[in-house]
């Protein structure tokens, strides 16, 4: 039952995004981020137990403005999702622009794997059709949605542009094989996760856990690992921006090093737009579990 109300719930957002101009979208998003603040107690208690840890410094109304912005950002990115569904290459290719492209062009000289690290950030849906939609070997990891239905939207969503689905949790040697071919993944690190399955790392400067997945897989490969992420410029366009690559012996395949080079770019990208990073989740709850009670 559940999953046909989620169903209705995405074959309604998707018709009111087909029907309505962008400028009526985005006073939708704000009638949205309304309702989801002052009602969704949970998730808003979560968001601003995590401002709070990691800044300090700000007042209430900082901390409380963020959180309508964020809301008000993700409707945003939800309803791109649904435009995005029927979009073609030359759509995508029109409203992501690369920053610096030659810092990957330079690294696809080398004829060695790439793994695309990026978080949950911004619209990273967008972030994954950008890169299918320019080049033929785009793969990324993806967790299976609790919800078949959905599950299956959003598994065709993804294989746009031929783009290659690796399941979070199927066979790793797929992966090795995909990657020791020359070809481009992309993958999602930056939730909490157990010590049992990841280690610990300073994120803002807290103790966190995260996993080393895409680290240790650099190290078996050689790979180099290329710290990416999607930002809104404005509410139709977006850019993607490439961090320093980590080269695996630069840090003597120490693994907590490359994994904190890889949080040390994910907090350097959330610092400059705090609003567009997915904090409803409990990042912290692994070593400050109270900062949630």
């Amino acid at each position: 039952m559940r999953d046909y109300f989620y169903l209705f719930l995405y074959k309604s957002f998707k018709f009111i995004s087909n029907l309505l101009p962008n400028w009526l979208i985005d006073i939708f998003c704000s009638f949205l981020a309304f309702l989801f603040y002052h009602f969704d107690k949970k998730h808003t208690k979560i968001i601003r137990s995590n401002l709070k840890f990691c800044f300090p410094s700000w007042d209430k109304k900082k901390i409380e403005d963020t959180i309508k912005n964020t809301y008000k950002n993700f409707a945003i990115f939800g309803f791109d999702f649904l435009k995005n569904k029927s979009a073609t290459k030359e759509d995508i290719i029109k409203k992501t622009h690369f920053l610096n492209m030659d810092v990957l062009k330079n690294l696809l000289k080398l004829n060695r794997p790439i793994i695309i690290q990026t978080a949950h950030f911004s619209n990273w849906e967008l972030f994954a059709l950008s890169f299918a939609a320019r080049f033929n070997n785009t793969a990324i990891i993806g967790r299976d949605l609790d919800s078949a239905l959905m599950n299956e939207i959003l598994k065709d969503y993804r294989k746009k542009f031929n783009m290659r689905v690796f399941s979070k949790k199927g066979n790793t040697k797929d992966i090795i094989k995909w990657l020791k071919d020359g070809n481009m993944l992309g993958i999602l690190v930056d939730q909490n996760t157990s010590l049992k399955d990841g280690i610990e790392i300073s994120f803002f400067n807290k103790r966190a856990t995260h996993t080393a997945g895409a680290s240790n897989l650099a190290i078996k490969l050689n790979a180099i690992i290329l710290p990416s992420f999607i930002r809104k410029k404005d509410n139709k366009t977006y850019e993607i921006k490439f961090f320093d690559p980590i080269f695996v012996d630069d840090f003597k395949n120490d693994v907590k090093k490359i994994t904190q080079a890889q949080v040390d770019a994910t907090e350097e990208m959330i610092k400059s737009s705090p609003s567009e990073y997915f904090w409803m989740h409990k990042r912290f709850k692994e070593f400050n579990k109270e900062i949630y009670d």
